[in-house]
């Protein structure tokens, strides 16, 4: 008896699961080997593919793939911090919810982070294609950095924080995390940095 044809759930399914793959294992070659080594005979390796027109079948090309790395990057950062300072109460404790929460997901996702370091130190932006277009490591910052400025302004409307630049703070907080990855990756302690930044931040802001 013939078997039944794949219904078109099954497809998709499959579809997403073998996408899943390809970008987590350009995640891992990005990390590992960082963005020059990253090819798709060295993704098609470490992934266990058969061939690499299993990639190019779901990514024209390496821009597209990278892209889609961001996406998941920043994805799996959101759905890791989003309960963690939606649970705090208050501006206050919602900016060292923040804080606290990407500290500890650059400690705990490693590969995630220096892949998105390898994209954003050697990528170079398409013809046509604006930096801040969606999938850039551009777009995802602003976008992060809006989020947090909101943040702020309603700290301020609240009288949690005194009066400040949101955009200008968002920007100070983001770009002390930044700066955090290295010691990070390297073995610092995520509570000791976590605390630390929280607590400059926290006077930073005091009102």
């Amino acid at each position: 008896m013939p078997a039944s044809p794949p219904r078109t759930g099954d497809r998709a399914q499959a579809t997403r699961a073998r996408r899943e793959q390809i970008v987590q294992a350009t995640i891992e070659v990005l990390a590992g080997k960082g963005y020059a080594a990253t090819t798709f005979e060295a993704i098609c390796g470490h992934a266990g593919l058969s061939s690499k027109r299993l990639i190019s079948y779901h990514f024209a090309t390496k821009d597209d793939l990278l892209a889609a790395v961001l996406t998941t990057v920043i994805a799996d950062a959101a759905a890791y911090m989003h309960p963690r300072i939606m649970a705090a109460d208050g501006p206050r404790a919602q900016l060292s919810a923040y804080i606290r929460a990407n500290v500890e997901f650059v400690a705990a996702h490693p590969a995630h982070v220096r892949a998105v370091q390898q994209i954003a130190f050697n990528a170079r932006p398409r013809p046509g294609v604006s930096p801040d277009s969606p999938g850039s490591p551009g777009s995802a910052e602003d976008t992060a950095l809006a989020l947090l400025a909101e943040l702020f302004e309603r700290g301020v409307r609240a009288g949690a924080f005194r009066p400040l630049d949101a955009r200008l703070m968002a920007t100070a907080v983001r770009a002390a995390i930044d700066a955090a990855a290295g010691p990070l990756l390297d073995g610092l302690d995520p509570e000791h940095c976590a605390t630390e930044l929280a607590t400059a931040f926290d006077h930073a802001t005091r009102a």
